[in-house]
């Protein structure tokens, strides 16, 4: 049977979705290119007609995933005021806590991420100087633009890494608190 010309691209961002899930659930350097593949119903073998490694497919997860957290980070073009809300609001949920899946990659694969190479560490640091740009633009404040984005990756961990309910939804709410506020303080020693 012979394949459509755009076979191997849909097969490969197909790929591409499927680890991005499994990665961002359980783990990349936990998963096997077989677990990988058949996500998709392929395998193993199939594999390297699309990735020439398991290495080049993290990369390529990665910058697709940095700019998706860069996004969902830095978020829209709404006023500033609302923008910072309704970021914190969306970023530090229960739902984004319990569905690592669809969220933001820092919090799931940092580790990972911080243990990779050169190319996939700058790749994380472009998107990131991205999002400070994007937020010190809101907050008028480059070290509180850091600082808010520490803030809102390290209570997601911090949400996920807990059992009950009770304790994730305490940091989740208490971290949006302290930066409403941290937010406010700043805006009135400007006024």
């Amino acid at each position: 049977m012979r394949y459509a010309n755009t076979h191997k691209d849909e097969t490969r961002k197909k790929l591409l979705a499927s680890s991005r899930a499994i990665a961002k659930k359980g783990g990349f350097n936990s998963t096997g290119v077989d677990a990988l593949m058949s996500s998709i119903g392929l395998t193993g073998g199939a594999f390297y007609s699309h990735f020439p490694s398991k290495q080049a497919l993290f990369e390529a997860l990665i910058e697709e995933e940095m700019q998706n957290s860069s996004d969902m980070l830095a978020g829209g073009e709404d006023s500033p005021d609302n923008h910072v809300a309704k970021c914190l609001r969306d970023y530090l949920s229960t739902f984004h806590a319990m569905h690592p899946e669809v969220g933001c990659v820092l919090p799931t694969l940092g580790a990972e991420i911080a243990r990779a190479g050169p190319e996939v560490r700058a790749t994380v640091e472009r998107a990131l100087k991205h999002t400070q740009k994007s937020w010190s633009a809101r907050v008028g404040d480059p070290d509180a633009a850091w600082a808010l984005i520490a803030q809102c990756v390290g209570a997601l961990v911090l949400a996920r890494a807990v059992e009950s309910d009770k304790t994730r939804k305490e940091i989740l709410a208490s971290s949006r608190r302290f930066l409403d506020n941290a937010q406010m303080k700043d805006l009135n020693k400007k006024a």
